[in-house]
């Protein structure tokens, strides 16, 4: 009965977002808007992996929002989130096909008992002062139930499961850990092209089942050149001695550092990297990432606000089973109005592992989104 209403809902709110138009004023100090996306997604598996079958499943996310602006250095906002059955994310790893999720979006189980808090479907829920210092000088303090991706680890071509890249690996960087929708603060600081944001929270539960605390702190710089905008970025990453060894008998702190930068190379073209390398402490999947890409412009054939993006992950020099995961994606956005797209999406996953089989095969999806 849950899902069937999430999926009205979703369904509810893209009909009435292409209808009525986008994200609205209800006055000058109240705003509501959201994002409502279906996708479906059929996996083929090589043919040296008998204990998997190809399989075809669909997901569905509706996270409606809302803001109150008191006053223009004022702003109060809180994010729901619905989601109705799992695509093909699957939560028991032995007979998960992949390690990596073709989707990173917060389905059906991402939005119950998030973080072991007992708390379902209130992602954000946020105040935040900002104080201005002059035309692009300013320092802004948040804080509630917040989501650490909103402050760090951004990138311009590579961050929006909804509306770009679909696989996890090339929405963020894994191996930098940052964690969503728990209690904590941030703050951000802007002066020109240069730019400082810190987050500190205190996540409910990780993977062992222990409460940890997390900080992370992203140092940027963002040119504008004769090349077009440009976004630098390097994130540091740390939590608390809550995470267990591979030994299972200690607990260790998780470190990562990250870089994260975005080009535009013209009119038509952009460019984006990710370099990260992780801590060998506690459990990790994966200690390394090496990801990458390319954004084609739907000016070149006359569709401005269609876009084409082709990226490339390499994951490697965990401590568990997998050896290194390789990730290769390719959509194609086809943009109806300022509401509405749809994309196709082709994906090729290849797990390397030390001991057991290789796990490799495609996935091809469509997905659409509303943007309301």
């Amino acid at each position: 009965m849950k899902r069937s209403l999430c999926f009205l809902a979703a369904l509810v709110c893209l009909w009435g977002s292409v209808k009525y138009g986008h994200a609205y004023d209800i006055n000058e100090k109240f705003s509501v808007g959201g994002v409502a996306a279906g996708a479906y997604q059929y996996r083929e598996l090589s043919d040296d992996m008998p204990d998997f079958d190809d399989a075809g499943r669909g997901g569905a996310a509706f996270q409606p929002e809302v803001s109150f602006r008191p006053t223009d250095k004022d702003m109060f906002f809180v994010k729901l989130g619905f989601g109705a059955r799992n695509g093909l994310k699957q939560t028991d790893p032995e007979q998960a096909s992949f390690a990596l999720s073709p989707w990173a979006a917060d389905l059906e189980d991402d939005v119950r008992n998030i973080n072991g808090r007992g708390r379902d479907y209130l992602l954000a829920a946020w105040y935040k002062h900002t104080f201005r210092f002059g035309d692009d000088h300013s320092l802004g303090i948040a804080g509630g139930i917040i989501d650490a991706t909103d402050y760090v680890d951004e990138n311009a071509y590579a961050n929006d499961e909804f509306t770009q890249f679909m696989n996890e690996a090339l929405v963020n960087g894994p191996n930098g850990f940052a964690p969503s929708y728990d209690i904590g603060g941030a703050l951000e600081w802007e002066s020109g092209a240069f730019s400082a944001k810190g987050v500190a929270m205190g996540v409910g539960e990780n993977d062992d089942g222990n409460t940890y605390n997390y900080y992370a702190a992203q140092f940027g710089y963002h040119p504008k050149t004769g090349l077009g905008e440009g976004n630098y970025r390097v994130i540091f990453y740390a939590t608390t001695k809550d995470f267990l060894d591979p030994g299972q008998e200690k607990k260790d702190a998780r470190k990562a550092t990250l870089l994260s930068f975005d080009q535009e190379l013209g009119e038509i073209f952009g460019a984006w990297i990710r370099f990260g390398w992780g801590d060998e402490g506690p459990v990790l999947v994966w200690k390394n990432l090496y990801s990458g890409g390319i954004d084609i412009k739907g000016d070149w054939w006359n569709r401005e606000k269609d876009n084409i993006g082709i990226g490339y992950g390499h994951l490697s020099r965990g401590n568990q089973d997998i050896d290194i995961t390789h990730v290769f994606e390719a959509y194609y956005r086809f943009v109806f109005n300022e509401i509405l797209s749809a994309t196709a999406d082709v994906q090729y996953m290849k797990d390397d592992y030390h001991e057991d089989d290789d796990r490799k095969g495609w996935v091809l999806g469509v997905r659409v989104t509303a943007e309301f």
